[in-house]
C-alpha cells in the first residue's frame, strides 16, 4: 500500500485532490493533482453560521475520507452537491471512478464502513438550509448507488452538521450539529437505510470534530470554548459524559484525532494556530498535555483545520486552512509532537482548502 497524503483544493471552478507522497521519515513531497469533476465552494462559506473569514469554509471534519482498507477515496463536492469517489493505485495516484449527487444540498462531511458511504448535507438558503444524510452502496469499482429511502434529516430543518460518523462497528451513525449544540446518534438498518435521530445534547457549545477509539468511546470537540469531551454510548444511542468540556487554554478546537494506540488525542485549534495534546486514560477521562504552533514561530502562522495520523502511527498532519499548506509533526512516545516541515505545492489556492486523509 502506498504511503500518502492528500487534501482537497476546493477550488469553484473545478475541485481537485492533492496528492502528496510520505517517505519513511514522514516528510513529503507534491505528486500531483487530480479533479474530481465537481465545484467546490472556494473561500464561501456553507452556512451563515459561521465566520466568514474563508479559513474553513465546509465547517467540517471528514470532507475527504479513505475507505477503511486504504484501496478508495471520496471527496465532497459542496459547490456542485455531489460527492466524488476515486480508486487509490499501487503507486498512490487517483483514478476517478464515479461522481453522484449528494441527495441534498452542500455535502461537506462522509464516512464510509465496508460497502455503505454516508454524506452529511448542510442544505441551503433555497431550501431554509434543509440538512439531512444520505446514504450509498459502494462497488467494488469504487461506483457509488443511492440507497433509496436512506435520506434522513437532522434534529431540526436547520441544523448544520459538521460531521457524519460511525460507531466502529458500524451499528450507529453519529452527527455533530453546529449550530443546535446536538449530537444526533442513528440507528444503521440492515439496508442500509437509518432510524432516527436519538437526540443528544454536546456537554459544550459548537460540537464538531467527532472520534471513535475503537473500544466505543467517542470524543467530540467544542468550538465556542475550545475544549474537548469524552463519552460512551448505550446500545440505544444515548450517551453519557465521561470527561466533560476539557479546556484546552486555546482559541476553536474543531478537529481532533487519536494516536495509533489511542492513549493521546490531538485537536487543532485553529485561530490559536495551535495543536493540543490530550492523554486518554483508561476510563476514557481527558487531561490536557501541551500545545505546539502549527507552524514554526516567525515564520507565517498556519491555522490549522483537518488532521490526520500515518498508518504506522509516527506521523501526525494537519492542513492550515489559511495557507493550503500540510505541516508534519513526529509523535512521541509521551504525545507530544516535534515539527518536522511545513509542505506546499503550487498547485492549492491560499484559501479554501480544506480536507486531508493520510494513508
Amino acid at each position: 500500500m502506498p504511503s500518502m497524503v492528500y487534501m482537497m483544493s476546493n477550488r469553484e471552478v473545478m475541485n481537485e485532490v492533492i496528492a502528496f507522497y510520505r517517505d519513511m521519515n514522514g516528510i513529503l513531497t507534491f505528486a500531483g493533482s487530480y479533479p474530481t469533476y465537481g465545484r467546490g465552494t472556494g473561500t464561501r462559506e456553507v452556512s451563515p453560521a459561521t465566520a466568514n473569514d474563508g479559513i474553513d469554509p465546509l465547517a467540517s471534519q471528514g470532507s475527504l475520507s479513505l475507505s477503511r482498507d486504504g484501496r478508495l477515496l471520496f471527496a465532497v463536492n459542496a459547490g456542485s452537491n455531489s460527492i466524488s469517489s476515486f480508486i487509490i493505485t499501487d503507486s498512490g495516484g487517483l483514478v476517478i471512478a464515479d461522481v453522484k449527487p449528494s441527495e441534498g444540498a452542500q455535502p461537506n462531511s462522509l464516512d464510509v464502513f465496508g460497502n455503505l458511504l454516508y454524506v452529511s448535507n448542510v442544505g441551503n438558503a433555497a431550501n431554509h438550509f434543509a440538512s439531512n444524510i444520505a446514504g450509498f452502496r459502494i462497488e467494488d469499482n469504487g461506483r457509488l448507488t443511492p440507497i433509496p429511502g436512506s435520506a434522513h434529516s437532522l434534529s431540526t430543518i436547520n441544523a448544520q452538521p459538521a460531521q457524519v460518523l460511525f460507531t466502529p462497528d458500524g451499528s450507529k451513525i453519529v452527527v455533530s450539529e453546529l449550530t443546535t449544540g446536538h449530537l444526533s446518534v442513528f440507528h444503521v438498518n440492515k439496508k442500509g437505510t437509518v432510524t432516527g435521530p436519538i437526540i443528544n445534547d454536546s456537554n459544550g457549545m459548537g460540537p464538531f470534530g467527532a472520534r471513535f477509539l475503537s473500544s466505543g468511546l467517542l470524543l467530540v470537540t467544542e468550538v465556542a470554548s475550545s475544549a474537548l469531551s469524552s463519552y460512551s454510548m448505550s446500545d440505544n444511542g444515548l450517551l453519557q459524559v465521561i470527561s466533560g468540556s476539557v479546556l484546552n487554554g486555546q482559541k476553536t478546537a474543531c478537529w481532533v484525532t487519536t494516536t495509533r494506540d489511542e492513549r493521546f488525542a490531538f485537536t487543532t485549534n485553529t485561530l490559536s494556530g495551535t495543536i493540543s495534546t490530550y492523554r486518554i486514560d483508561g476510563n476514557g477521562a481527558l487531561t490536557v498535555m501541551g500545545h505546539i504552533t502549527s507552524t514554526p514561530l516567525g515564520a507565517p502562522t498556519g491555522l490549522p483545520i483537518d488532521a490526520g495520523v500515518s498508518r504506522d502511527g509516527r506521523h501526525f498532519y494537519t492542513l492550515n486552512g489559511n495557507q493550503g499548506t500540510v505541516s508534519v509533526f513526529h509523535i512521541k512516545d509521551d504525545g507530544s509532537l516535534v515539527r518536522l516541515q511545513v509542505a506546499a505545492s503550487a498547485n492549492i489556492p491560499y484559501f479554501g482548502s480544506q480536507g486531508l486523509a493520510v494513508l
